[in-house]
């Protein structure tokens, strides 16, 4: 999302401006299907595309460093280490993004790039609905201390999961974000021993083999599951 700087200091409009011509600072976010963001790096300059963006982006890091929780799930009867985010065509072809598929061909492909990019509407829905509950975040930005700015944008943000948590209950299963003594004892973290074991889950998150192998197993998982629905 852009969230357009009026006040942005003239020796800085050529780095934030791009297209209109209007300076803009970037917020990247990861939501889940309830709008809870997940995952927030707000600060980049407008001129960035979303490549530019992951370059920058601490997204990985707690996964690279050992710090996540390890991930374990089933599809297609094989099995899984390595959770993985919905994105659009633009971002590389790693193990923990799945895109949609730009040109389906055939009713199995068909049905994933529709599934794919329903629920790949999350992320919209919700820098919609953060722009709808405050306004200071859906007008433009008229401040000149660009650290003031992020600190405003978090602090929405914060409010927004605060919402999300305390709405939770009337819409989803509240099981699923248990923590302390009920969180499910799969859920381990993997600590950093060693530089090469730092570089082996670069490797891992980065694994365009990894990429190709969960996208056949989901498209046929999707197709399994829902594809006997001619009106999908």
């Amino acid at each position: 999302m852009h969230w357009e700087w009026k006040n942005c200091p003239a020796a800085w409009k050529g780095m934030y401006s791009r297209g209109t011509g209007k300076p803009t600072i970037v917020l990247e976010a990861v939501a889940s299907y309830d709008l809870w963001i997940w995952h927030v790096f707000f600060g980049a300059p407008g001129t960035m595309n979303d490549l530019n963006i992951l370059d920058r982006s601490p997204v990985f890091d707690e996964i690279i460093n050992g710090n996540a929780p390890e991930v374990n799930y089933h599809v297609n009867g094989r099995e899984y280490h390595l959770a993985y985010y919905l994105a659009d065509g633009i971002y590389p072809k790693w193990a923990t993004f799945i895109q949609s598929i730009r040109l389906p061909q055939g009713p199995k492909h068909c049905l994933f790039a529709k599934h794919q990019e329903a629920v790949r509407k999350d992320v919209e829905r919700a820098f919609e609905v953060l722009q709808a509950r405050f306004a200071v975040v859906r007008n433009l930005s008229n401040l000149w201390d660009k650290n003031k700015i992020g600190n405003i944008m978090r602090a929405c943000i914060i409010l927004h999961n605060m919402i999300i948590e305390d709405e939770r209950d009337s819409y989803t299963n509240a099981s699923e974000f248990l923590q302390g003594e009920d969180v499910d004892p799969t859920f381990v973290v993997k600590r950093t021993t060693n530089l090469s074991t730092t570089m082996g889950r670069r490797a891992e998150v980065r694994n365009t083999q990894g990429h190709q192998q969960l996208k056949e197993d989901l498209i046929e998982n999707i197709w399994a599951n829902f594809g006997h629905f001619p009106n999908i």
